[in-house]
This record gives C-alpha cells, sequence and structure tokens, in this order.
C-alpha cells in the first residue's frame, strides 16, 4: 500500500483544514487507518485512528472534540477534519496503514506503512 497525504496550509487560529490520504495499491480497506503527527524539535504522536470496517475510532485527547477522522474504502481515502485549530497543531501531519488490532493505541510500531506527511501550520 502506497499512501499519499495532502491538504495541508496556513491557517488561522480557529480555523479548519481537511487532509486527506490517498492509498494505491491492494487492501486498503484490510488496513486500519491512522494519522499522526510530529512539531518541530518533538517526537512523533498519534492524532487519530479508524477502523477498517467497523467505522470506530480513537483520539488523541488533545484533538478530541475538535478532529474528525473518516474513511471511504470505495474511494481508498482518508480524511482528517481538523477544527477550532490551535498554534499547537502545528506540525508535519502524517498518515498511515496498520493490520494490528492495537492500531487505536496509537504506537506507530503498530503500523506498517506510510505516507509523506503534510504541513500544517497555524498562525495567530
Amino acid at each position: 500500500v502506497q499512501l499519499q497525504a495532502s491538504g495541508g496550509g496556513l491557517v488561522q487560529t480557529g480555523g479548519s483544514l481537511r487532509l486527506s490520504c490517498a492509498a494505491s495499491g491492494y487492501g486498503f480497506s484490510n488496513y486500519h487507518m491512522g494519522w499522526f503527527r510530529q512539531a518541530p524539535g518533538k517526537e512523533r504522536e498519534f492524532v487519530a485512528a479508524i477502523h477498517r470496517s467497523d467505522g470506530s475510532t480513537h483520539y488523541a485527547d488533545s484533538v478530541k472534540g475538535r478532529f474528525t477522522i473518516s474513511r471511504s474504502n470505495t474511494k481508498n481515502t482518508a480524511y482528517l477534519v481538523m477544527s477550532s485549530l490551535k498554534l499547537e497543531d502545528t506540525a508535519v501531519y502524517a498518515c498511515a496503514v496498520s493490520r494490528s488490532i492495537r492500531y487505536g493505541l496509537g504506537y506507530d510500531r503498530d503500523y506498517n506503512y506510510w505516507g509523506q506527511g503534510t504541513q500544517v501550520t497555524v498562525s495567530s
């Protein structure tokens, strides 16, 4: 599976963005999807994840209630809608896929394939 993230950009605090992660190759619907982010000088951190088929979702506490993850298996695409953006949301956001039942715990070691990141910058 190859992943391509897009949709990043510059937005003011309180604004919204929608990130997309397009998958190519075989078996997208066999994988759980996750979004991670990495800010300058910080470690990569889990943002959100979605089950491969039943729609169940998991979120980091820092984004719960503000971000929404979704997917379309017919379009081989996952989405991350980010609202009420804060300065601390500034980071490179990357999508990844997992076959692990632990996908919702947010450990990057449980993710098998990664896309390149897309920059999200929140300004005041």
